[in-house]
């Protein structure tokens, strides 16, 4: 895993991570919110037994990369684009998780003669999404921060992102469940331990080292509007969504399936937020690279 910097092009510092080799088939990846560019080796393995290139970069506010205030969902396509145009890549596939999940739809949007396929991991729909309860179904933590965030509270959402961090950027394993209790299903709790669970914990350590901001303006981003409609994705797209999930609900994945044309929707009633991240995104990347 290499992990290196770049200067956006307005001269923010932006944290960049690709792995696997360097003539393979190039994936984007979005991490989730609080997440940073940390691949989890079992992402790394799966991609070089298939010949891909993981690339992943911080998103403003996490780990090394520097903060954005008041960025969009669809902002984030300016930092990829840059971090394409170093790695001289002109087309690529792209998946986020959880946070990431908008920020992998915002490249298909609006990166067509870029992105080959784009796949969505356990990501919300947009806010509002007509005909659905946006908070149904979410854990009481989430349900905390999105109303600071819908509210428009912008210091109520920075100060519980900041205490978040300052109880995670050096919790184990035992702590992060221990503070994510009200999000985790029994199938979250199940996967979030051993080789995966140290993972997240270390990237979340990783993320939230210099503080809450970057999940702030995630959290605060996905409350306003995103800078594109997902109706407007012409490129090959899956959703995948649990039913266990309690961080972005099942009703999130239906939504999306219903209004993104041509969708490859995988809805799976006993998954939680987790289980593809941990067991199964060797099908994601299978998906993605057959549309290079």
């Amino acid at each position: 895993m290499r992990r290196w910097q770049l200067a956006a092009a307005d001269g923010r510092k932006l944290d960049v991570v690709d792995a696997g080799p360097l003539d393979g088939l190039p994936i984007v990846v979005h991490h989730g919110t609080p997440g940073s560019a940390m691949l989890a080796p079992e992402w790394i393995a799966d991609a070089e037994s298939r010949g891909l290139r993981l690339i992943s970069h911080s998103r403003p506010g996490y780990a090394a990369s520097d903060r954005r205030p008041g960025r969009t969902v669809g902002q984030v396509v300016e930092d990829v684009g840059a971090v394409a145009n170093a790695l001289e890549i002109v087309r690529f596939a792209t998946w986020g998780l959880s946070g990431g999940g908008p920020h992998a739809l915002a490249c298909a949007a609006l990166m067509p003669d870029w992105v080959v396929a784009a796949s969505s991991i356990s990501g919300v729909a947009p806010y509002p999404a007509a005909g659905m309860d946006w908070l149904a179904g979410m854990g009481e933590l989430n349900v905390e921060e999105f109303n600071l965030a819908l509210s428009g509270d912008e210091a109520g959402v920075l100060g519980a992102a900041e205490q978040m961090a300052a109880e995670l950027r050096n919790a184990t394993v035992e702590q992060v469940r221990s503070a994510f209790a009200s999000l985790l299903s029994p199938e979250d709790q199940r996967i979030l331990t051993g080789p995966f669970g140290e993972y997240l914990a270390a990237s979340l350590a990783d993320a939230l080292a210099p503080g809450g901001a970057g999940s702030a303006d995630d959290d605060l981003a996905f409350a306003r509007p995103w800078g594109f409609e997902v109706e407007q994705i012409a490129v090959p797209t899956q959703v995948w969504q649990g039913g266990q999930d309690r961080m972005a609900p099942a009703a999130h994945g239906a939504w999306l399936a219903g209004h993104i044309p041509g969708v490859d929707a995988h809805l799976e009633p006993d998954f939680g937020h987790l289980t593809v991240a941990a067991t199964g995104i060797g099908a994601v990347h299978s998906w993605l690279a057959q549309h290079f």
